[in-house]
C-alpha cells in the first residue's frame, strides 16, 4: 500500500492510498459518503474484493470530510466532492499504473460523485458500483421542519454513526449545493454495468430512492437489498454479503 498527498485545484492537501495490483486487470476507485473518510469497513471491504481480483484500488480522503484531507466538514459540499474526484481522477492518469476504462465504486454522497463522474466521461468507465447512493435533489430525506431550521440556524448538527463521540456540523450552504445535482437527467448515459446495493433499514437513502434510479438505467445493471442493513453496513454480516456480492460482480464485468 503507498500513501502520499497530492494537491487538488484549489491547492488544497488530498490524502490518496493506492493499492497496487503485481499483474494488474484492471483499476478502480472507491470513494466516501459525506463527512467520513477512506478506511470506512465498507468501502474496505470494496476494495479488498478488486484486490483479490487483480485490480489497482485507488481510494481517497475528500476535503472537507473527516479524514487526512485538508478543510472542514462544515464546508462540504457535493460540488467539493466531486471535483476532488475528478482532480484525483487526473492525477491518476499520469501515473504507470493508470489505465481506461476503469470501474468507479462510491458510498452516499461518493455514489453520487462517481455517478456524475460517470455520465459526464461514460467512455472512461468499465463499470459503475454506486452504493447506498444519493440520487436527485428531488429525493431527500430531510423533513421540511428539519430544512427550515437548517437554514434559520445555519448549521445542521448530529452525532457521527460511523465516529462515535463525534459530534459533526455542516453548513446550510451543503443543502443549497445538493439542490444542483441530479443523476436523473442523464441517467441514459450509464451504458456501463452498474451495481446497486441498499440495506432495508436505510432511512437516509432508500431502497424507494435507489429504485427510482434503477429503474432509469439502460445497460446491465443488478440491485442488491441486504436484510437489516442500515445506511452505514455496520454488522459484519452486512459487510460480508457486500464483499461477495462485489465478487461475484467483478467476475460478470
Amino acid at each position: 500500500m503507498e500513501k502520499l498527498f497530492i494537491k487538488n485545484r484549489k491547492e488544497q492537501k488530498i490524502s490518496v492510498i493506492v493499492e497496487r495490483a503485481e499483474k494488474q486487470a484492471g483499476l478502480a476507485f472507491v470513494m466516501h459518503g459525506m463527512g467520513v473518510y477512506k478506511e470506512q469497513p465498507q468501502l474496505e471491504k470494496i476494495a479488498n474484493a478488486f484486490k483479490e481480483n487483480k485490480y489497482t484500488v485507488v481510494r481517497f480522503d475528500a476535503t472537507n470530510a473527516m479524514g487526512e484531507s485538508d478543510g472542514n466538514i462544515e464546508d462540504a459540499t457535493i460540488t467539493n466532492y466531486y471535483e476532488d474526484l475528478e482532480d484525483v481522477i487526473k492525477w491518476s492518469g499520469i501515473q504507470d499504473w493508470y489505465q481506461e476504462p476503469f470501474v468507479l465504486c462510491g458510498h452516499s454522497a461518493g455514489g453520487m460523485c462517481v455517478s456524475l463522474y460517470a455520465e459526464k466521461y461514460p467512455s472512461k468507465v468499465k463499470a459503475l458500483a454506486p452504493i447506498s447512493t444519493v440520487v436527485s435533489n428531488t429525493l431527500i430525506f430531510y423533513t421540511k421542519e428539519e430544512i427550515e431550521d437548517w437554514k434559520k440556524t445555519g448549521y445542521r448538527i448530529w452525532t457521527s454513526v460511523s465516529m462515535p463521540g463525534v459530534i459533526k456540523k455542516l453548513k446550510y450552504a451543503y443543502y443549497e449545493d445538493k439542490l444542483k445535482h441530479d443523476l436523473l437527467g442523464e441517467a441514459n448515459n450509464l451504458l456501463m454495468p452498474v451495481l446497486m446495493i441498499v440495506g432495508d433499514n436505510d432511512k437516509v437513502t432508500p431502497l424507494k430512492h435507489q429504485q427510482v434510479l434503477f429503474d432509469r438505467l439502460p445497460g446491465k445493471k443488478e440491485l442488491h437489498v441486504i436484510k437489516n442493513a442500515k445506511h452505514n453496513f455496520d454488522k459484519e454480516e452486512h459487510l460480508k454479503e457486500i464483499k461477495t456480492i462485489f465478487m461475484n460482480w467483478i467476475d460478470k464485468i
